[in-house]
């Protein structure tokens, strides 16, 4: 069978359901080439040093295919970064598959060295913090080596979905399928196989629960230090 005689418009619908589909039609080649070139291109931006808070999150919004538009440019570079403070901030280098399947929410901080499998979305919610290394892979194969049958065989993916207010330590790895609560910590170097419930810390290969996070919102601030948070 050639990929190229695929119906590619019902292909593509199978790997957005997280169904078995071909990953190496000419139109998802493309879309990974585009991808590609795109990361290049923020990861220019965001490593540079020189480039302004405007031009990264312009670079950043080419990069995940979000077309809605950037609130005006403020009289000084400082205004405008503080007028763009809520938009992710992402160090590169950062490598993803597709790009679109990727939703972050507002004020979300990823470390260098990140990876995006994006077969099926990810979704990181708000105010989530990512250590350096960090990869995320809704992508998968089958087991049967038969029907896996290298870059001629099919694929699937399963979504991520990352609850608001979350800390990863570097080097975490999330699989396919998993759905991560609300104020969760996930160890440095931890396997996210499973769900995860709100609130509470996991570590380990598998990543297991150690602690629950009794009172959100509640912990002891250090006297001097976060004044502000001490007085929400």
């Amino acid at each position: 069978m050639s990929l190229r005689s695929i119906d590619f418009v019902e292909n593509r619908k199978r790997m957005l359901a997280g169904e078995l589909y071909y990953s190496f039609t000419p139109d998802l080649v493309a879309d990974r080439r585009r991808c590609k070139a795109a990361c290049l291109e923020y990861n220019t931006y965001s490593t540079s040093g020189v480039a302004s808070r405007r031009q990264v999150v312009e670079a950043w919004k080419r990069l995940i295919c979000d077309e809605s538009p950037l609130p005006s440019a403020a009289a000084t570079p400082e205004e405008d970064e503080d007028l763009l403070a809520d938009f992710p901030w992402v160090d590169g280098p950062i490598k993803m598959d597709y790009g679109f399947n990727v939703k972050f929410g507002t004020n979300v901080y990823c470390n260098f060295n990140s990876t995006w499998l994006d077969t099926c979305q990810i979704t990181v919610g708000s105010r989530t913090l990512i250590g350096p290394n960090c990869s995320f892979f809704s992508a998968t194969h089958p087991i049967d080596p038969a029907i896996r049958n290298g870059t001629k065989g099919p694929e699937a993916g399963k979504p991520i979905n990352i609850g608001e207010d979350c800390w990863f330590g570097g080097n975490c790895i999330v699989l396919p399928g998993v759905t991560i609560g609300k104020g969760v910590v996930i160890g440095a170097g931890s396997v996210v196989t499973k769900n995860v419930p709100d609130y509470v810390v996991v570590a380990g290969n598998p990543a297991k629960v150690i602690k629950k996070v009794e009172q959100p919102g509640k912990e002891v601030v250090e006297e001097g230090v976060l004044d502000d948070a001490k007085e929400q």
